[in-house]
């Protein structure tokens, strides 16, 4: 038996024992793990430094992977605040009593031992550790080799508030970065229950085509706003703003500006905030002539094939112009990730022909798209947003990362022959 299945072996059997934990064991321990967190910022900025020192700041990845006072404070407020939402198991979802007598309850439970397999985001390992940890769910985690040092720090911070309150370390399992142990992870059928990717399309799809275990999708974003004839000029330029720069290397960045004809000559004024970021604009035929002259030079690219269905992850964003909402809806439909779309309109019309018929996890109206997120949505922390339709769509919180089990209760009642 290889060493990796016999951690999953381990998991699972510790897994079993977190039903042994009141609502209020769990939360006392991720209220620790919190206050540890912030106790040992130094420690984590240390480790992280190391990873750091691996990656050119140019890299896109880098802003994922950097680690600040800050940014710990907010992850250790994340834990926080999962501990405080109400406990997701042993939720009475439906019951009926049967003409027979029988009693019957759909009562929530854990999915049991949850892989994940995510890429330079060491925040990920303390999000999926406290989610999985409150629902009652173990948790093999397989990060990004760049973040190798900042995940085993937080992983040996998670494990010393475990052994503080007697709890089997084995709860969490930080695989290394042996390509072997992640290809055991994909076959690990009974003892991992659902495996959840969290990065791009190829991650996603490499896990989707080799893994035996049930797979739920998130992570990739090709995020689209489309700005119609009768949208508002001053919340549009904001909102843009907003989408593509509030954190450009995260997955509900805006990455393509779809922007009706009758708006083209409001281009300029509606980018004016980008150019000022140095967003580079790969524009299409009709938007590159209306921005020429009028955006940097340097900045300024006529748009090709790759332009579209494209992740950017970088301040750089891509436009399409289109005639109608129709149209918008349907170039869409041609490149998106499922993930988030947005309309800016006054035009109610346009506003539900886009909301009924685009097909995504979050469908916005003049309003930013970097709000799909489980903090924003009220969820606490997320593991990921899940891009497709089966169990979980958009932010995967505490309810996501349950399932449920049918209680029935009688008297001697016998199915009659």
């Amino acid at each position: 038996m290889s060493s990796a299945n016999k951690k999953f072996i381990a998991t699972k059997k510790a897994s079993q024992t977190l039903v042994d934990l009141s609502e209020q064991d769990i939360n006392k321990v991720l209220e620790d793990f919190a206050e540890l967190l912030l106790a040992k910022k130094g420690d984590i900025l240390t480790a992280n430094a190391k990873d750091l020192s691996q990656m050119e700041k140019s890299d896109p990845c880098y802003d994922r992977l950097q680690l600040t006072e800050e940014r710990i404070e907010g992850i250790a407020s994340d834990v926080k605040n999962v501990a405080s939402l109400p406990y997701p198991v042993g939720e009475i979802l439906e019951e009926k009593k049967l003409p027979n007598g029988l009693e019957l309850s759909k009562v929530s439970v854990p999915l049991g031992v949850i892989g994940v397999i995510y890429e330079a985001r060491p925040n990920v390992t303390c999000d999926v550790f406290s989610l999985c940890f409150k629902s009652g769910n173990a948790c093999v985690l397989k990060g990004g080799k760049e973040a190798q040092h900042s995940n085993e720090i937080l992983v040996e911070i998670i494990q010393e508030v475990l052994q503080k309150h007697s709890i089997d370390e084995n709860i969490v399992c930080l695989l290394s970065n042996d390509r072997q142990e992640t290809a055991a992870m994909l076959e690990a059928h009974g003892q991992v229950d659902v495996i959840i990717p969290r990065g791009g399309h190829n991650l996603i799809n490499f896990v989707r085509e080799n893994s035996k275990v049930p797979v739920i999708e998130t992570g990739a974003g090709i995020v689209h706003t489309y700005f119609d004839a009768s949208g508002d000029l001053a919340k549009g330029q904001q909102i843009i703003f907003n989408a593509k720069t509030y954190r450009p290397s995260v997955c509900n960045a805006l990455d393509t500006l779809v922007v009706h004809q009758d708006r083209l000559n409001d281009l300029p004024e509606l980018l004016e905030l980008l150019a000022k970021e140095k967003v580079e604009i790969l524009a299409d035929e009709k938007a590159y002539e209306a921005l020429k002259g009028k955006y940097s030079e340097d900045l300024l690219k006529k748009a090709d094939e790759n332009s579209f269905g494209t992740e950017f992850l970088s301040l750089k964003m891509s436009i399409k112009t289109v005639a109608d909402v129709q149209e918008a809806v349907d170039h869409i439909d041609k490149y998106s990730s499922q993930h988030s779309e947005a309309i800016i309109a006054d035009d109610q019309a346009a506003i539900d022909y886009f909301i009924q018929r685009v097909d995504a996890a979050a469908v916005y109206a003049n309003t930013s798209t970097v709000f799909t997120d489980g903090a924003q949505f009220g969820l606490g922390a997320e593991i990921g947003i899940s891009t497709q339709k089966l169990h979980a769509r958009g932010p995967m919180g505490l309810k996501e990362l349950t399932s449920y089990k049918w209680v029935i209760r009688g008297e001697g009642q016998v199915r009659p022959t």
